[in-house]
């Protein structure tokens, strides 16, 4: 497992809207510094929804991105869905919260799920893509970093799985809305997600 690209993005006005987003991104060759707040460089421009100490990476797993690729029928460069980093033999799948990416000298630990917006569905040039991202049961990883540092392409990474009882990424998204059980409320809070999403499980 390795690290196979880092996608850095630029303020850039979506069609057709007057707001700036940092959804477009791309890949960069050279190493580029990560602190708490993500990748050095990196636009974050609705700090309302976006960014934060408990999002500052947003990573998916090459299998996830290639499974993505087959069912829209395109190749999708690095970047397409905004994403931060791209992990080499990672499925979206098998994530946690609390899961942690060692890469180089940097430690990441997941947070949450990546819930769909609107521009992400403009990005993809498709108004029903919302739809189909939940569909999917896929979703990006949103994570913390326990160890900031510099990263370059190509570096080893090692996923290390949560000690504690198990809420994977995809089961966070697909409970939003639902009504959980005291139980459910329960494992889902004593996991260490992120703080945007803990009052979607404390009511």
């Amino acid at each position: 497992m390795k690290l196979l690209a880092i996608c850095l993005g630029r303020p850039e006005k979506l069609p057709g809207k007057s707001f700036k987003t940092g959804i477009y991104k791309s890949a960069v060759n050279a190493a580029v510094m990560i602190d708490s707040l993500g990748l050095v460089g990196d636009a974050v421009c609705n700090t309302k929804h976006h960014g934060g100490e408990d999002q500052a990476i947003l990573l998916e797993g090459s299998l996830t991105l290639d499974w993505w690729a087959a069912e829209l029928g395109r190749d999708l460069a690095p970047g397409t869905f905004g994403e931060n980093l791209i992990v080499e033999g990672l499925d979206n799948r098998d994530v946690a919260v609390g899961d942690r990416f060692h890469i180089g000298e940097v430690v990441l630990e997941a947070t949450c799920a990546r819930s769909p917006c609107n521009t992400l569905a403009v990005k993809m040039g498709d108004p029903k893509f919302l739809k189909t991202y939940m569909s999917a049961a896929r979703p990006g990883i949103y994570c913390r970093v326990i160890k900031p540092g510099t990263v370059s392409a190509g570096e080893p990474a090692r996923h290390e799985l949560y000690a504690g009882e198990r809420v994977t990424i995809a089961e966070m998204l697909a409970a939003v809305g639902k009504n959980l059980s005291e139980a459910e409320r329960a494992r889902f809070l004593g996991a260490p997600i992120g703080r945007r999403w803990r009052p979607v499980f404390e009511t």
